[in-house]
């Protein structure tokens, strides 16, 4: 009987190192990926994990193994794989991350040509049984492997997103979290008027200011910190890969991401009118209205990269954003960028005359939402089908697009189990009662004690 890998999920691999992801394990699924995709050249990367280099070495040897050509692009970030394969016109690219995960954790993200993401759906459950089954065609001569720098062009690239001219000599807190943003920052920052106050800069795989995920309330005293201390316009921090950033105001207040998909997709509709944009379930009314108010088509789609990903594509979506900070660009082969954001948003700043406080309040206020709240829970479908009943008969409408959304007028939520984690994660929402939101939220909250 085949032994199951455990570390697939629904749109990448995550796993612990080394009993659900080792060498052995990513030497197969470079086999199995090659054996799915044939492909003739594949770009692989890896982020600042410890564990990260020498699992990208038995990748690149399985893939060779079976035939493909490997264009090694070195320590990146998530988003430098997606650029460089397309940028070099190859057929597919893998980078070796595990994002925001715990310290012993690894794990891998896929993309075919044209940096279209493989998921479930598209083909990593086969991936998956290739790996498992070992059914590997012998390759009648094994492939190649070159280094290439693709950072200058990289650079190059993002610098499209901003007129340097019209920026403002602004003063930027960064906080890389010793994860991969820190040697992006280096490389743009000569081309822009920007004071940058480095925060955690440097890279470090053993986390030594913990896990970079500034999702967690607890992670973000530091960025905090160094604004109010340095009397800062904004505060940026990344997650590990950096292909998520978060945005803090001058006040050193975390702005939710949710606020950040209706900003960018103001801009976006305001250079495109009837343009789509793609967002996820959790919190919507927000950006529905700005749709809405700027001439464009909201469009609900799956929470998760490969999902959203796919629906830019299908809809020629010119903006995709998640809550969760994971932002999508038609112009960025229509993948998720850490680093196109905040350039965005710095642009906006200096066009508008704006503070960011400015740029957001008066939405923040329109739609008071709870932030995303997580919880472990022993049985969450059980929990689901409970907070339905107990709210079905006050319920205007409810949608299964990801877990569970019920509306009601004017206070909606949406509860739904996490694809990478065993939680049950909350959002809800009110329409500029901010007192409802938090007695919702609350209300919520009993049921998952």
């Amino acid at each position: 009987m085949t032994e199951e890998i455990t570390c697939f999920k629904p749109y990448d691999v995550r796993g612990r190192v080394p009993d659900q992801l080792n060498s052995d394990i990513a030497y197969r699924i470079g086999r199995a990926y090659v054996e799915f995709l044939k492909p003739k050249q594949v770009v692989v990367g890896y982020d600042i994990r410890l564990s990260s280099k020498e699992l990208c070495t038995a990748l690149s040897r399985g893939i060779m193994d079976s035939g493909a050509d490997v264009i090694n692009i070195g320590q990146c970030g998530t988003e430098e794989v997606y650029f460089a394969t397309s940028h070099l016109n190859v057929d597919g690219g893998i980078v070796v991350t595990a994002s925001h995960n715990p310290a012993d954790y690894n794990g891998m993200k896929f993309v075919r040509e044209s940096s279209k993401p493989i998921s479930g759906d598209t083909g990593l459950k086969e991936i998956k049984r290739l790996a498992e089954s070992e059914e590997f065609t012998a390759a009648s001569e094994p492939g190649s492997i070159r280094l290439e720098d693709t950072q200058p062009a990289y650079i190059e690239h993002l610098l499209n997103y901003v007129d340097a001219s019209i920026l403002d000599n602004l003063k930027i807190v960064c906080n890389a979290g010793n994860g991969g943003a820190g040697p992006t920052i280096d490389a743009i920052e000569k081309f822009l008027p920007f004071q940058f106050v480095k925060v955690h800069h440097d890279a470090d795989g053993t986390f030594p200011n913990g896990v970079p995920n500034p999702l967690l309330e607890e992670n973000r005293g530091p960025t905090i910190d160094a604004i109010l201390a340095e009397k800062a316009d904004l505060g940026i921090a990344w997650d590990g890969d950096f292909d998520r950033c978060f945005f803090f105001d001058e006040n050193g207040r975390f702005i939710e991401g949710y606020y950040i998909v209706g900003l960018l997709a103001q801009s976006f509709l305001e250079a495109e009118p009837g343009g789509k944009i793609i967002h996820d379930p959790r919190l919507i009314w927000n950006t529905i209205q700005i749709a809405e108010e700027f001439s464009g088509e909201a469009v609900q789609c799956k929470t998760g990269h490969a999902f959203i990903k796919e629906r830019m594509r299908k809809e020629d979506a010119v903006y995709g954003g998640e809550m969760s900070a994971h932002h999508y660009f038609r112009d960025f082969f229509y993948c998720d960028s850490g680093m196109v954001p905040w350039l965005l948003v710095v642009g906006l700043m200096s066009k508008t005359g704006k503070k960011l406080s400015e740029l957001v309040n008066e939405r923040m206020l329109a739609f008071p939402a709870s932030g995303e709240i997580n919880k472990h829970i022993e049985d969450p479908e059980a929990l689901l089908r409970e907070i339905e009943e107990s709210y079905s008969t006050a319920c205007e409408s409810i949608d299964r697009t990801d877990g569970l959304s019920m509306s009601f007028g004017n206070w909606r939520f949406n509860i739904r189990m996490s694809n990478t984690e065993p939680v049950v994660r909350l959002n809800v929402e009110s329409r500029g009662d901010d007192a409802l939101m938090k007695e919702k939220t609350k209300e919520l909250l009993a049921f998952m004690d």
